[in-house]
């Protein structure tokens, strides 16, 4: 922000200190309620973005499988393909976690969205691949069936998630740095 202040000379040493006062504390209050964004948290957001669409496809698949006559060998390859993603979403957010005390403040509200939606898809996905070794002939018993629907939904609510806090940390930044070019203050 540029200030054009014309001191005039009957004016005193006390105000011109005053309005240099004022306008530092307006610059640090500024700079405190706006922390910058870790860039790196930035960018893992995005790698979960791309991998919770991957896992949304695979999940949509596979609860597309229960409405036809696959093997429950093609159901067993899926959910260890699903498998997989999970973990690698999990890795990805154990290094969020890590990170959290450096993010700023949205994006630790994301890292936080993030955790229970992953940890319910790890849950099902577990509850449905047990269900399937223990009854691999079983695949339109209404309890698994559930897992898969389950699981497309809450990869569907991850995939939106994270997506949603992407673009809000893309559109923020477009935002700061525009009222920085124009000289705009909030």
């Amino acid at each position: 922000m540029k200030y054009r202040v014309q001191v005039l000379a009957s004016c005193s040493f006390s105000l011109a200190f005053l309005l240099a006062a004022l306008f530092s504390a307006c610059l640090q209050t500024k700079a405190a309620g706006s922390p910058e964004d870790n860039r790196e948290v930035s960018k893992l957001l995005e790698d979960i973005k791309m991998q919770a669409a991957d896992l949304q496809r695979d999940s949509d698949e596979l609860e597309s499988f229960s409405r036809s006559n696959v093997s429950w060998e093609s159901h067993a390859a899926e959910l260890e393909a699903i498998k997989e993603r999970i973990n690698r979403i999990g890795e990805t957010i154990q290094k969020l976690q890590n990170m959290r005390s450096s993010a700023s403040p949205w994006q630790q509200e994301a890292i936080d969205r993030i955790i229970p939606v992953a940890q319910k898809l790890a849950s099902n996905t577990t509850a449905a691949i047990e269900h399937l070794n223990r009854n691999p002939k079983h695949l339109q018993d209404p309890e698994y069936q559930q897992y898969l629907k389950s699981n497309a939904e809450a990869a569907r609510q991850l995939s939106s998630l994270v997506k949603d806090f992407v673009e809000y940390g893309k559109t923020r930044s477009t935002l700061e740095s525009l009222e920085k070019r124009l000289e705009v203050s909030r």
